[in-house]
Formats: C-alpha cells, structure tokens, sequence
C-alpha cells in the first residue's frame, strides 16, 4: 500500500534588502540613463543627415536647372546650323569667292567651334556633377537610414530598463520608498563629504582647494549658470530638451545656448568635444561629467554644487558636486 505523500510549499525567495533594491534600481536607471545619450546621440546624427541630403537636393535641383539651360542652347545651336544648310562650316568657307570673306569666315568659325566644345564640355561637367549628387544623396540616406535604426534600439533599451525599475519601485509600500528615497539622499551626502575631503595632486583637500581658488564664471558662465538654476522644480524626462522638461545633457546645452555658446547635445560628446579643465581649476558654468561611460552630466554653480536633471521620477535640483563618481570637468567657454 502507497504511503499518501507529504506536500511541501514552495520555498520562498528571501526578502530583499531595500539596499540591494536601491542597488538595482540606480544600475536600471543609469542603464537607462546611458541608452538615452545613445538615442540623442543618434537623433542628433539623424537630424544632421537630413539637413544634408536637403542641402544635396538644393544642389541637385540648381545643377538639373543648369543642365536644362545647357540642352536649351545646344538644341538652338542645332536649328541654327540646320537652317543654314547641310554644309559644314569648313567646306562653305573653301567655296567662298572672296579672300576677306574667307578669312572673316575663318574667324567666326573658330568661335562657334570654341563655343560648341565649351557647351559640350559644361553638359560633361554639369552631368558629372548631377551623378555625384545622386550617390552622395544615396550614401547619406543608408546612414540615415542606419541611425534611424540605432535610435529606435536605443529607444527600446531605455524604455525597457526604465520599465523594469519602475517596477522594482512598485513592489514597495509607501514606507518603502520613503526610505528607499533617504537611502539615495544619505548615499549622496556620504559621497560628497568623502569627495570634498579627498586630496588634489596636491594633497590638499578638495574643499579646501575650492574655497582658495576664488574662481568666478565669466559673462557667458554666469548666463548659463542662470538659466540651469530658474529651471530647478522642472522633470527629467529622457531625450527632452526643454523648455518644460529636461534630461541631463538637454539641461545644459540650453544652458549654454543661452550663455551664447553651442555645445554637443549629449554628455559622451560634451565630454569628448569640450576642453578639458582640473577640479581646483574648475569655474562656475563648466560641466562636470559622471560615470566612467560620461553617461550624466551637471553644471557646477560654485561653493562644491552642481545643478542637474538626475533621472526619471525626479525634477531639476541642485545637488554635491561629488555626489556621484567624476570622470572629469569640462569648460564650453
């Protein structure tokens, strides 16, 4: 006889700290964040690539117009020597009666030769020329074709991450994040504390260093630095640009667009493109780079703070300029 058997319950899995929680969802979030510099990197190409296959069917459409005229002269050329009979120029020239008109003749036929090869020669050019347009356009329409498929990669990465830490943070009660938000908080006034009393090449304190430089923003700075900080309270939203919402590197091109000065439009390139400056150089206004990929960016605002657009789910706030791990400083002008 079978012996009934004995059910189990499946095992649960153990409970997650809220460490290992926040863990995750600041990774999820920095993925997210690095997908979006993809996606605006390949906007930006998209947007470029556009102009110029514009750009290349101005000139097309300038070089078709010329062509036209051309082919207009060469068909009046034709009827002309049509209507004056069969005889080329050279053997009318041999019948003529009088030396004066031979040489006159001479003349005038050398001029219309010129002319013929010189019409001949500008059809040749200009064909040239609309051939080259043609492949130039086919070149930068499999680029933007290219680019158009990398943006839409890279708009799925964000959005899938973004969806995974959202719902990581829908699993907690309201408790929960709560804590989950004084964790991130505390994470970044430790962080800061520790970057403010690490030592410069120097050996003196970063704090230190800071208070002793006495370096102000120029004109342009100052502009930037004002526009970033009237924009605090506004929400980050990936790959926006403003004026209501921002992402990080979107934040701080229109900061120093309106200083005056165009930037590259995401962090990697910011970063990449602009001159580079040391932390005890470091000026209100330059752009301070995160994260060994250069995935966000912040603008320094003096006294050891940056103003930036942290991540989805948060607005526009200033925060400690070493709150989060520094890959360097760059200065736009």
């Amino acid at each position: 006889m079978a012996l009934p058997s004995t059910a189990y319950a499946d095992p649960q899995p153990p409970a997650r700290s809220l460490e290992d929680v926040h863990k995750e969802v600041e990774t999820l979030y920095r993925q997210a964040e690095s997908a979006t510099d993809a996606y605006n990197a390949a906007n930006e190409e998209q947007r470029l690539q556009e102009k110029s296959i514009a750009g290349i069917a101005q000139q097309a459409a300038a070089a078709q117009e010329r062509m036209n005229r051309l082919k207009d002269q060469a068909g009046a050329l034709a009827r002309a020597q049509y209507r004056e009979g069969t005889l080329p120029p050279q053997a009318r020239l041999l019948l003529t009666a009088s030396p004066r008109n031979f040489l006159d003749g001479l003349a005038l036929t050398h001029k219309g030769e010129a002319a013929t090869q010189g019409l001949i020669a500008q059809v040749a050019t200009t064909q040239k020329a609309l051939d080259g347009y043609a492949k130039a356009a086919g070149e930068r329409w499999k680029t933007l074709d290219a680019e158009r498929k990398k943006k839409e990669t890279a708009k799925k990465e964000v959005e899938d991450k973004l969806a995974a830490a959202k719902d990581l943070e829908s699993r907690l009660e309201e408790k929960e994040k709560e804590r989950l938000r004084q964790l991130e908080e505390d994470r970044a006034r430790q962080e800061q504390q520790k970057w403010l009393a690490s030592g410069t090449d120097r050996g003196v304190p970063v704090e230190q260093v800071l208070k002793d430089s006495g370096a102000t923003a120029t004109d342009a700075g100052k502009r930037a630095v004002a526009f970033a900080a009237a924009q605090m309270g506004k929400d980050y939203v990936w790959g926006a640009e403003g004026p209501d919402t921002f992402d990080c590197s979107g934040l701080t091109l229109r900061a120093w667009e309106a200083g005056g000065r165009a930037i590259p439009r995401t962090s990697q390139e910011q970063w990449r493109q602009l001159p580079k400056v040391d932390v005890k150089d470091m000026r209100p206004g330059d752009l301070i780079i995160y994260y060994a990929d250069a995935s966000h960016v912040g603008m320094y605002v003096g006294d050891g703070r940056i103003v930036h657009a942290p991540r989805p789910g948060r607005q526009v706030t200033m925060a400690g300029a070493g709150s989060m791990p520094i890959l360097g400083v760059v200065r736009p002008g």
